[in-house]
């Protein structure tokens, strides 16, 4: 029997920067109930950087092993893999460096990899910096990204989840002047699909979808720009013949009011802040990132790396703990993951 068939699955938790509040979470989610209720977590981990911080934080020091395998013929105990990165002997709390970066590299490729060998059944990632993964080299504008090369993913599109509010974005890590030109009829359509089956495999069995225009007024008939007569409206209109359940162009002022979110099961946005303001007013603290279109299930933390509150004993495991248990009841479901 898989990891991913076991009635507890094993779900592979990595660290994120070790610089910031990763680690700390991590060492969070090994004692946890709610946690150790829904899954078996392996964090993937430099064990010796989570030694300083259990220290630090004054959590209690997990078991180590160096192999996956190892841990996995344990009775149901939680565990840390030992990622090796020697560089993570210099990280200070605090701030990105390069040495950060190459540790949180290391440990999400050593759990992916888990995961493809079948030794785990998903992805939780803790946060990871930006700014350290490119001081270390890797040109990569977040964990997005990263996963679709690491697993030969092709189109992945950003969805975050609470339980006020599903969110899945069209375009992810981008500057917004770039936005209109990355936008297609064809992109837009294939974000609806993968929003409407993520919503399926969320439990509506005929989702509510709104897509947010682009321009102020959804683009006031034209007047404010043609991006939603020439792709978006096209794009909701070829997903209605198809026979989902849609509205949009909405314009985005509108669209989160309180009355229309109570209607909607998933909205589509056209870009990262369009969708995430009203998520994280809603949901900061307990939001879940999905990575949609891998062939693993990932799920992360919606929040950074806090570096101001590294290693101090004082970060919030909402976020993380919402981002297990979503993993677990994603790899639970019988259908392909989104």
């Amino acid at each position: 029997m898989t990891a991913a068939t076991r009635d507890i699955p094993i779900l592979a938790i990595s660290m994120g920067d070790p610089a910031g509040i990763g680690p700390e979470l991590c060492l969070r989610a090994l004692c946890d109930p709610e946690v150790l209720a829904c899954c078996r977590p392996a964090v993937f981990a430099h064990a010796a950087t989570l030694g300083r911080v259990a220290a630090a934080c004054g959590l209690p020091q997990p078991d180590s092993v160096t192999e996956p395998a190892e841990w996995a013929t344990r009775p149901r105990a939680p565990c840390v893999v030992d990622c090796p990165c020697p560089e993570a002997d210099t990280v200070v709390p605090g701030a990105p460096q390069a040495a950060g970066g190459r540790a949180a590299f290391a440990c999400v490729k050593a759990a992916v990899a888990a995961i493809q060998s079948g030794q785990a059944a998903a992805l939780v990632t803790a946060p990871a910096s930006k700014e350290a993964l490119h001081l270390a080299g890797l040109p990569y504008p977040g964990h997005t990204e990263l996963l679709a090369e690491l697993t030969g993913a092709r189109d992945v599109r950003m969805l975050f989840h609470c339980n006020e509010l599903v969110v899945c974005l069209a375009t992810i890590h981008v500057p917004y002047v770039t936005v209109p030109a990355l936008l297609s009829r064809e992109g837009v359509g294939c974000t609806i699909r993968m929003a409407a089956d993520a919503a399926q495999r969320l439990g509506r069995s005929r989702p509510r979808i709104i897509v947010c225009g682009l321009n102020p007024h959804a683009g006031e008939a034209g007047l404010f720009g043609r991006e939603e007569l020439d792709i978006v409206l096209p794009a909701v209109e070829e997903a209605r013949r198809a026979g989902l359940q849609i509205e949009g162009p909405i314009p985005a002022d509108t669209a989160f009011l309180p009355e229309r979110m109570r209607h909607t099961d998933i909205y589509v946005v056209m870009y990262h802040d369009q969708g995430l303001i009203p998520f994280k007013m809603l949901a900061f603290d307990r939001g879940v990132n999905v990575t949609l279109g891998l062939p693993i299930v990932r799920t992360s933390p919606d929040h950074g790396t806090a570096f101001d509150i590294a290693w101090k004993g004082v970060a919030n495991p909402g976020s993380l703990r919402e981002a297990v248990r979503l993993a677990a009841r994603l790899v639970r479901c019988p259908e392909t993951h989104p």
